[in-house]
């Protein structure tokens, strides 16, 4: 069974083919710049990469393309389009509708443009993907994973917030939770390391890229996120802000800030690049850490230390912690900052091994102490994978392969 798996953003529309149940990636692609005039698109696959400059006025425009190159003679994917027998689409916010990834009906389709509301720089697009892959593989199922439906499992002490019961009630205010199909996907990959089953098993999975978060999983549940109604809350990521004082906004609108110049200066101005002053980019500011900057110092001082007091929040919560996961951009691939962030946990039983974690740098393996009772993992995370898993059970239940 062949999968295409679809990630649709506003710009752009990021795609690979996975072979099922053999988990074999065929290749993959991202188109850019739709609707602009000087769009792109580069695919790799077997070695040999597709690459074309067009102009692509709209997500049709950049499906097109898409089977442009997935059907080239050279380098392309696959020989015919009904190769492809199932289609996984990613979902930013499935709302309080869904816990699980399901088949795409008119009902779902319902679902996710009521959700727009609450994702409205994603789901539009989400459903523009979902609309154009329909028109393009008529009769094919398609599934929609939702980054939100893993961590419906939430307690209501920990999605509500302490404000009046009538703003959930009445306009749906919760913590919602984000990156859900990533720490669901590292969860059960540390569970397979582990050698460990998921009834006796809780984790602390770390999801830290430009946008970063963490989720509490206790026994293969989410039981508490960072991220809440929006992706903003949480940790400090590379430039957004993260938990604030709220009164902060009602100071700066004295102070002649509007709700949109807000808005923009916490999601797009703040975070590592709005505290270092240098760059959004990690790597850029351990740079400038090691010249001497004092605010970039301070800045991946301050981004471990909210890291640290989430993991030690869970890990009262959880009551035992059976491993923590790095995963994301940053957590997968700096070896200093898992360094900074481990710093101080040894009270709470995480001992990392210096040696171990230089040496696995990169890659997937374990880099706690052979004493330390909690584990420490690096997983590198593999979204469209797990939408491929998923779209796979759903559209053939029978088919052997190995569910995360």
């Amino acid at each position: 069974m062949k999968i295409l798996v679809i990630n649709c953003g506003s710009s752009s529309l990021k795609y690979e083919v996975y072979q099922m149940p053999e988990q074999i990636s065929l290749g993959k692609g991202l188109v850019e710049r739709i609707g602009l005039a000087n769009g792109n698109i580069k695919q790799e696959a077997k070695g040999r990469i597709f690459e074309k400059n067009s102009n692509i006025p709209d997500h049709n425009a950049a499906f097109d393309l898409m089977m442009e190159a997935i059907l080239d003679d050279q380098s392309g994917i696959l020989e015919s389009t009904q190769e492809i027998q199932g289609i996984g689409h990613r979902v930013v916010h499935g709302g309080e509708q869904y816990s699980s990834s399901v088949l795409i009906d008119d009902a779902v389709i319902a679902a996710i443009s009521q959700n727009s509301e609450l994702a409205p720089l994603h789901n539009p697009a989400n459903l523009t993907g979902i609309t154009a892959a329909m028109n393009l593989f008529p009769g094919i199922p398609q599934v929609a994973v939702f980054d939100t439906a893993f961590h419906q499992t939430l307690p209501p002490s920990a999605y509500l917030y302490g404000i009046p019961r009538e703003f959930y009630e009445k306009y749906r205010i919760r913590r919602y939770g984000f990156h859900g199909t990533s720490h669901r996907y590292v969860a059960g990959i540390a569970l397979q390391m582990l050698k460990r089953s998921v009834e006796n098993t809780n984790l602390i999975t770390c999801h830290l890229g430009n946008g970063a978060s963490i989720t509490a999983i206790q026994a293969g549940k989410s039981i508490d996120t960072s991220m809440g109604f929006t992706p903003l809350e949480g940790l400090i990521m590379g430039t957004r802000s993260g938990d604030i004082d709220p009164s902060i906004i009602f100071y700066l609108e004295e102070r002649g800030f509007d709700c949109k110049t807000l808005n923009d200066i916490l999601n797009k101005k703040s975070g590592i690049l709005g505290l270092s002053g240098v760059s959004s980019d990690l790597r850029d500011v351990e740079q400038a850490a090691n010249e001497g900057n004092r605010n970039a110092l301070e800045a991946l001082e301050t981004y471990a230390y909210r890291i640290r007091k989430f993991i030690g929040a869970y890990a009262a919560n959880l009551i035992k912690v059976d491993a923590i996961v790095f995963t994301g951009g940053i957590g997968q691939n700096s070896v200093k900052m898992r360094e900074r962030i481990c710093n101080r946990l040894e009270n709470i039983g995480i001992h990392i091994d210096h040696d171990q974690n230089r040496k696995v740098g990169g890659k997937a393996g374990c880099i706690s102490q052979p004493y330390s009772p909690v584990s420490i993992l690096v997983i590198p995370t593999n979204e469209e994978l797990q939408i491929a898993l998923d779209t796979t059970q759903i559209i053939d239940p029978n088919l052997q392969t190995v569910v995360i």
